[in-house]
């Protein structure tokens, strides 16, 4: 072969299958990985695929891409990224390009950027969503760095990514971090959807006393309707599989820890530094802390008393309908914070984001895919400033039409003693949005009680203080 016009170093699962991805559209792949039996292997069951190149050494490998190189770097997040950039940048001439497409911290990719853009080398920070089989088949794309490299790199990115209606779910999405920005608030979202669903799912097997396999048919049932996504699918899926080991479901063998590699807590980190009140995305994260503490609730269920998780006969009908409507309505408010925070950091890093573009390349490939992303995007179309997707008409329907039920499901899990506190923070954060005087007057009262940190009327300008303990006089400050 002559020189390959795209590099891939690293060849774990996605690095390879992305490899795989690129070489079927007819593009000839140079790959590494560091472990040079890791790039043999990789020729020996997939070389007959495409037009690969597997160079044994750094040298070799980036000699052997036509400039300006393109190099996409999927490397484990943080030093090893850092390392891997230490390594080929002394290699790299003018006007080359490296693209991470691994789950880096924007903050990271800003400071890569900075350094690599000093050696006259582009540096695009690029999420890519959809697992193992997405980056084969087509992941959706979220590159974001400077707009020409980014120009240069879109015909195989967007030849790669899956398509929807003839539209490729990949965009130029902004300058510096904002892709890997992007990138980590959808995984949020995905935080917040996962720890829903878990919660509609011990919901319905605590109340109503439901085994995995009726289950999976509940949800198989939800994916046909106003939830249809890929992570209602694969639940059906998961509840329906059977332990080969044991004959049990194989849900009911499975640790009740759910791990997380940071993308979550990131995402709750950085809106809280906005101000933005994440909160179902924010009580997924705690709740995955939480599971994670298991031998201390083992101790605990021996220990505290609280109701026996069942549901009075009076209730059971049409619970599992409730608990559907329910679940979107949760979902909905879910995914108006995330698009909140996105608008929000838009703001204030200058990036310019088209939320509805976002909208458009989560409908194929990435992990939160769901049939009203189509109405996301209809929703910034028709208003490219809209505030919060709560205040568009088909979400406000949505949630008019299932808020009954998401009361009563909130209200039952209370009484039964079921947490479910995605569900919960939901519609506190529903109900708290559309008030219009919320008890923060008493807050800030109590503030400058103790603190003298003052207070604004809502008859005067300014900011007063009053000396709460000597004559009550109130002083303008």
């Amino acid at each position: 072969m002559g020189e390959a016009e795209f590099g891939v170093y690293g060849l774990a699962v996605m690095g390879m299958n992305l490899a795989r991805n690129v070489a079927s559209r007819g593009i000839p792949v140079a790959v590494y990985n560091r472990t040079a039996a890791r790039t043999q292997d990789f020729l020996d069951a997939h070389g007959s695929e495409g037009d690969f190149t597997g160079p044994r050494s750094v040298e070799e490998f980036v000699g052997a891409l036509a400039r300006p190189r393109r190099i996409l770097l999927m490397v484990k997040a943080g030093d090893p990224v850092d390392a891997t950039i230490r390594e080929l940048a002394p290699l790299l001439e003018d006007g080359d390009i490296l693209i991470d497409g691994g789950n880096s911290h924007f903050a990271d990719t800003e400071r890569r950027g900075a350094e690599l853009e000093a050696r006259r080398v582009r540096f695009i920070g690029s999420g890519i969503s959809g697992g193992e089989e997405g980056a084969l088949h087509g992941p959706s794309i979220m590159p974001g760095g400077p707009r020409d490299a980014y120009d240069e790199v879109a015909p195989v990115l967007t030849r790669i990514a899956a398509q929807v209606q003839g539209e490729p779910c990949c965009t130029y999405i902004g300058p510096g971090g904002a892709g890997h920005y992007v990138k980590m608030v959808h995984n949020g979202i995905e935080y917040a959807d996962m720890q829903l669903i878990a919660e509609a799912y011990d919901l319905l097997r605590q109340a109503l006393g439901l085994e995995p396999p009726a289950l999976a048919e509940i949800f198989q049932e939800w994916n046909q309707g106003d939830l249809d996504s890929y992570l209602i699918q694969i639940t059906a899926q998961v509840l329906a599989k059977q332990d080969g080991r044991t004959g049990k479901p194989l849900v009911d063998v499975i640790l009740d820890e759910a791990a997380q590699k940071g993308t979550g807590k990131w995402s709750s980190q950085l809106a809280l530094d906005l101000g933005i009140p994440t909160t179902a995305i924010s009580e997924a994260v705690f709740a995955r802390y939480l599971s994670a503490m298991k031998p201390a609730r083992v101790r605990a269920s021996e220990l505290l008393s609280g109701p026996d998780g069942k549901l009075s006969a009076d209730a059971r009908d049409g619970f599992v309908e409730q608990v559907r409507d329910a679940l979107y309505a949760s979902k909905i408010v879910a995914y108006a914070q995330g698009f909140e925070q996105m608008r929000a950091a838009s703001e204030e890093h200058g990036w310019g984001l088209d939320l509805g573009a976002l909208s458009r390349i989560w409908r194929g490939g990435c992990i939160i895919r769901a049939r009203f992303l189509d109405r996301i995007a209809d929703a910034y179309a028709e208003e490219p400033e809209l505030e919060s997707l709560l205040l568009s008409g088909y979400f406000k329907e949505g949630i008019d039409r299932t808020q009954a039920a998401w009361r009563a499901v909130v209200g039952h899990a209370v009484a039964m003693g079921v947490p479910t506190p995605a569900f919960s923070s939901a519609l506190a954060y529903y109900d708290g949005y559309r008030r219009e005087r919320a008890p923060a007057n008493l807050i800030q009262g109590l503030r400058d009680y103790f603190g003298a940190h003052t207070y604004k009327r809502i008859d005067a300008e300014g900011s007063f203080h009053t000396r709460w303990s000597e004559d009550g006089a109130e002083v303008q400050t």
